[in-house]
């Protein structure tokens, strides 16, 4: 055998952009816009996570919303999970067929100040963030609102030396951040820890987040 280098224990990302996103991001906008204002009617009765000022999550059957632009992106966001399902487990479109998908869907307002904490999805396999509107980044703010992954190996930098402490990518001990661009959907394995970092724009960040969890109909 050759000499060679393999990224072993690696972790799976999907990103996508959605075709139409400038037509179907100002409807989504309004909608989710015109939702949150009308307060507890929308608003998770029971967040897991503890909910910081300047953030407004909903209850989680956005999804299950009838408004067409709801239905678009939900079909756009599916398409992109079962795409990412097929590649990775090496499903056949029969088994595809054969998939059943559950979820939990909301939405996320942020304004000024306002962050998530590091944490998972527990009792899911995929997660995915859609971006409608990342609003603006202070010059003097570059990671204002940008979703940040930890890297999982827990033990990686348990000892740096000359040896390890420049390693690139995929083997490096940092974090990876995604700075969203109105339009972009990005899928994530569910136990893989990630947060928000603090919003400082003038504006909104708006995005929508699911957990799925899958079965499987016998043939």
């Amino acid at each position: 055998m050759s000499f060679e280098i393999s990224p072993v224990f690696s972790v799976p990302f999907a990103q996508d952009m959605l075709p139409d996103a400038a037509a179907l991001n100002p409807q989504l906008r309004a909608l989710i816009l015109s939702r949150e204002a009308e307060g507890a009617r929308y608003a998770n009765p029971n967040p897991s996570l503890q909910q910081q000022p300047g953030v407004f999550e909903s209850d989680f059957n956005l999804f299950a919303w009838p408004d067409a632009c709801i239905q678009q992106l939900r079909q756009f966001c599916w398409s992109m999970l079962g795409r990412t399902i097929a590649d990775l487990n090496g499903y056949s479109a029969e088994e595809m067929k054969r998939l059943q998908i559950f979820s939990h869907t909301w939405f996320h307002v942020t304004r000024n100040g306002g962050f998530t904490i590091n944490h998972t999805h527990p009792m899911a396999s995929w997660s995915g963030v859609y971006c409608v509107d990342p609003g603006t980044t202070p010059a003097d703010r570059p990671d204002s609102g940008v979703l940040r992954f930890h890297n999982p190996h827990h033990y990686s930098n348990y000892f740096l030396d000359a040896g390890n402490a420049r390693l690139r990518a995929p083997y490096h001990h940092g974090t990876w951040n995604v700075r969203f661009q109105a339009g972009q959907l990005v899928l994530f394995p569910s136990w893989l820890q990630h947060e928000v970092m603090p919003f400082f724009g003038d504006d909104e960040r708006i995005t929508i987040a699911f957990n799925c969890w899958f079965g499987m109909k016998n043939g």
